[in-house]
């Protein structure tokens, strides 16, 4: 008997990633503090961050497999969140054109039933094009940067600035989908199983 699946993410971009592979989750966002937790290195600040986010939701799901996710962009070793405002996307977009970036995905998966958690970091880099300042401008007025770590959404308007990505694809939506596979069989789970449900 499987367990139920719970995405412990606001994410509609996480959420349709699992619809599209057969795993149908519930969905309940941590409302974790991000500003608690202070670290510098990127894959070990979504690691932790992700891990918070799971084990905040966790006890209300005592029998389920829980996912929590974090992704953020760094750019010269420097992360980036979210922007606070147009004016920071503009700023980081001016920065981020032309250039790679790396998108960090941090995943933890908690299973209840067995007691046992997986915390893992998926990184994808992303070329950026070349773009205008008018470009730039009219991209954050649609205000989809204002919601996506990293200021852009590969599976939006944004996909028109990424010149290509080498690695996962799926993380740079939020999810790799390749990573929760390998850490579902980790636990025991075959990822197939979910689509019987």
């Amino acid at each position: 008997m499987l367990p139920p699946f719970v995405l412990a993410s606001a994410s509609p971009a996480r959420r349709r990633l699992l619809q599209n592979v057969g795993i149908e989750p519930i969905v309940q966002p941590s409302h974790f503090d991000e500003d608690q937790i202070q670290v510098n290195n990127p894959a070990e600040y979504v690691k932790v961050l992700a891990h918070s986010k799971a084990k905040t939701v966790a006890p209300q799901f005592p029998q389920a497999l829980v996912l929590g996710c974090d992704s953020i962009l760094a750019l010269n070793s420097e992360i980036h969140g979210k922007p606070a405002d147009a004016a920071e996307a503009i700023a980081r977009w001016q920065q981020m054109r032309g250039r790679v970036g790396e998108l960090y995905t941090g995943h933890a998966l908690i299973d209840g039933t067995q007691d046992k958690t997986i915390v893992r970091c998926q990184v994808t880099q992303v070329q950026f094009a070349q773009v205008s300042d008018r470009q730039i401008e009219a991209y954050v007025a649609t205000g989809e940067p204002l919601h996506c770590a990293g200021c852009f959404a590969i599976e939006g308007r944004g996909g028109f600035f990424v010149e290509g990505i080498q690695g996962c694809h799926t993380n740079v939506i939020g999810l790799s989908l390749p990573l929760l596979r390998q850490m579902l069989s980790d636990l025991g789970y075959d990822a197939t199983d979910f689509w019987l449900k």
